[in-house]
């Protein structure tokens, strides 16, 4: 600490409190390690958010001291007494707006081509796959297999990745009901159990589904293991991939039912998800991983999709191309790219009810309030669900990773442009 001391007094002299706390957070790492670097960062992000900096050449006034709270903790961050002093002719820089848009026209949309083939070579995959699971279980009441996931939503794809193949699993209300996942052991609102109902009248058997029960339950992990079976050893997916000039491969070793897909033009993964709609809610068969395996994951995709889509098209807003520029950057930053998606969707719809501006010419300054709204939602390790704020969407991200992300965030509050270019 002696030694960031001294480089502090050197660096005021030179670029004032800005470049002090710059030099402290880049050398932070490797005097005090992830989560000492992490603290620090976030300690110190009440006295650079009274900037606002949107060029890497822009200089502000002093401020007040400001203290952090996070865990029951405070730290204070002093602020030096003299002012900083403004350049003089400081060399052009482009705004942050530019910057914004630069990296959207180059770095985040797939060509058209491109789009065009992964959306046909994903509608043949899914076909030859309901071909099979309507001939190979005929028993079973599957439904109509959908596509959804960022290429289809258009909400910001940097590759033909994040396809979804949602298989509707078709139950009968008389025969199953919904129970809360936060009136079970586990006490997390965004899950819930399907409970077989009746038995005594409707013995086992009467379900087509029953096959599936582990206890009274619907086992979703169970599902998932027979239709892990199939598609690694049941369907012939090197005759599909030649039919299609595409290479075919399931994901032997994974839980999740992924298949990975390489054609000349474009690579895509794409991961099968069984669905239960019932009682207005959306389940997904992707339980926590762990022991328990009865549950199902509420998804709010549907929802955020339409919700946002439906504020744009009230307004002329530019939600849509901000949260498609938020997806490409974490999903590029891989201690980000949990924040890609459900997150970054959710922190837009909570700052729309207070933000109503959000045409093109105010972009940037909606991308700069939003990497501040994730910052807070990370210091308190909290982010509600806009649709069920009892759902909280960080519940399952390590400390450490909270840690990461604060640190990378913080220094991005300041210098919006560092998560255009940084990898």
């Amino acid at each position: 600490m002696a030694e960031f001391a001294q480089q502090r007094g050197k660096r005021r002299d030179d670029s004032g409190l800005g470049g002090v706390l710059d030099l402290l957070l880049a050398n932070a790492r490797l005097v005090l390690g992830i989560s000492g670097a992490a603290v620090l960062a976030i300690a110190t992000l009440a006295v650079k958010r009274m900037w606002v900096l949107w060029t890497t050449c822009t200089s502000h006034p002093s401020v007040s001291p400001a203290t952090w709270r996070r865990a029951g903790r405070t730290w204070t961050c002093p602020v030096p007494p003299e002012p900083l002093q403004a350049e003089s002719s400081p060399p052009r820089c482009l705004t942050l707006q530019e910057k914004l848009l630069s990296h959207y026209s180059i770095h985040l949309p797939m060509s058209e081509e491109q789009v065009a083939v992964a959306q046909q070579l994903a509608r043949s995959i899914c076909a030859e796959l309901q071909s099979f699971l309507r001939s190979k279980c005929p028993e079973l009441p599957f439904g109509s297999l959908f596509l959804s996931g960022p290429l289809l939503d258009g909400l910001g794809a940097l590759a033909a990745d994040h396809i979804h193949f949602m298989l509707p699993v078709v139950l009968d209300a008389t025969l199953w009901s919904l129970i809360p996942g936060e009136d079970t052991v586990v006490r997390n609102p965004q899950y819930w159990v399907i409970k077989r109902t009746d038995l005594e009248y409707f013995p086992r058997g009467r379900s087509p589904w029953d096959r599936f029960l582990v206890g009274q339950y619907l086992s979703s992990n169970v599902l998932n293991e027979t239709l892990h079976k199939m598609l690694v050893a049941s369907i012939n997916w090197p005759a599909i991939g030649s039919l299609l000039g595409t290479v075919i491969h399931p994901l032997v070793a994974s839980r999740e039912l992924r298949l990975d897909v390489k054609h000349d033009q474009v690579e895509l993964s794409i991961a099968l998800f069984p669905v239960v709609e019932m009682e207005d809610k959306v389940l997904l068969a992707a339980p926590p991983e762990g022991l328990v395996e009865n549950l199902w994951l509420e998804s709010f995709g549907r929802a955020e999709v339409l919700k946002v889509k439906e504020l744009d098209a009230g307004d002329a807003g530019s939600r849509q191309h901000c949260l498609c520029i938020l997806n490409g950057v974490c999903r590029s930053h891989p201690a980000l790219h949990k924040l890609s998606g459900s997150p970054l969707a959710h922190v837009i719809l909570h700052l729309s009810i207070t933000e109503s501006d959000w045409t093109e010419e105010s972009l940037a300054t909606r991308f700069q309030q939003v990497l501040e709204e994730l910052v807070g939602y990370l210091e308190n390790g909290v982010l509600p669900c806009y649709f069920n704020p009892k759902v909280n969407l960080f519940c399952e991200l390590l400390e450490e990773e909270i840690e990461e992300m604060g640190f990378l965030l913080y220094r991005a509050v300041s210098e919006p442009g560092l998560l255009l270019t940084e990898k």
